[in-house]
């Protein structure tokens, strides 16, 4: 029998993928996984940790904990604030998956005996002759794979999602037939860290973050922000403006401490981008590579090609989209996630 240790975050996903691999006659531990949380923001992490005892309780499987809480503010938490800092918009779920419960708890689980891993993610795996495939979730829009793009061979071979090829109705209703006690508990949102504190809050205990001046296309003072290191390129919230269109960033210059803002949406997309740090599924594909491909989560898939150039990988889209530099640009083939990298600048 082969064992398989589940990160249980306390909610409902988490709790019924480890139901369903003890009906499937795995060995299940269940483990928490605690995570930094400033001493300023009140997190869950403690009612969190108590609903995953009891999910183990009502199951009857063992209750195991790890305490990540240095290596998450480490590797996660300071490196989104130096992203902030250089002026770039992070994406800290992708590299918690990685760094954290792809990283430091699967190491701990195998060495603490473990043939498996398993997480409450909505995503699938499928081995096709000797190779693994990470692919989209059954449900679109619950579909996580997009940040699980980093993930390779020697990942998934020893991970299982057993949630994947549900619909969140029936994982709710699967819930209901476990009698699991979280059962009605409410998705979470977000990351536990920041909790309910604005993204200004949280960051300006820990970065300088004065107002400035918001500019036009022309070389116009049109406004004013409350730091250039909180936007985002295409985002029209958290500054004022002079007129009454809305007005769109298109840049930010964290040196200087000013946003660039444009009335045209468009202005603010790009034919072209450079990614950094690649990650592949499969290993490195073979060049140029045409695709579908998300700049964000949930967006529309879009067609993209890459191309290997001497200094970076190249992006090109179909029409011009809007790809927020720190951002992941993830590829597929179909349901197939091929892998991804780091949207670099606008102009490759």
């Amino acid at each position: 029998m082969k064992t398989v240790y589940v990160g249980l975050s306390g909610g409902v996903d988490s709790a019924v993928s480890a139901a369903l691999l003890k009906e499937q006659g795995f060995d299940v531990v269940g483990a928490f996984i605690k995570i930094w949380s400033p001493e300023f923001i009140e997190c869950t992490w403690q009612e969190d940790r108590l609903d995953a005892m009891r999910v183990c309780a009502a199951l009857q499987i063992p209750f195991r904990e790890i305490d990540l809480s240095e290596e998450y503010k480490r590797e996660v938490v300071r490196s989104m604030i130096e992203d902030y800092q250089r002026g770039i918009t992070p994406n800290p779920d992708v590299l918690c998956n990685r760094s954290i419960k792809f990283g430091h708890f699967a190491t701990w689980a195998f060495a603490s005996g473990a043939d498996r891993v398993a997480t409450g993610h909505y995503a699938r795996i499928r081995e096709v002759n000797g190779q693994f495939k990470l692919l989209r979730a059954l449900d679109p829009n619950k579909d996580q794979s997009y940040f699980l793009y980093r993930l390779g061979q020697s990942d998934l071979s020893r991970t299982l999602f057993p949630i994947g090829g549900y619909k969140k109705s029936d994982v709710r209703a699967l819930a209901k037939k476990f009698d699991l006690p979280n059962a009605e508990k409410p998705d979470s949102q977000g990351l536990c860290f920041v909790g309910d504190v604005s993204m200004k809050d949280f960051l300006g205990r820990f970065i300088t973050l004065l107002p400035g001046d918001v500019v036009d296309e022309n070389g116009k003072i049109v406004g004013t922000h409350d730091g250039a290191a909180l936007y985002t390129v295409g985002e029209r919230h958290g500054f004022t403006s002079a007129g009454s269109e809305p007005k769109y960033v298109v840049g930010t210059d964290v040196p200087k401490n000013i946003v660039h803002v444009s009335s045209k949406r468009e202005a603010a997309a790009r034919r072209f981008v450079s990614l950094l740090e690649p990650s592949w599924v499969h290993g490195t594909p073979a060049f140029p590579l045409s695709a579908s491909g998300q700049a964000r989560y949930r967006e529309p898939p879009f067609r993209v090609s890459i191309e290997a150039r001497k200094s970076a990988l190249v992006a090109t889209f179909e029409s011009p989209r809007i790809a927020a530099p720190g951002q992941s640009l993830v590829l597929y083939d179909g349901d197939t996630c091929l892998g991804g990298g780091i949207i670099n600048n606008a102009s490759a």
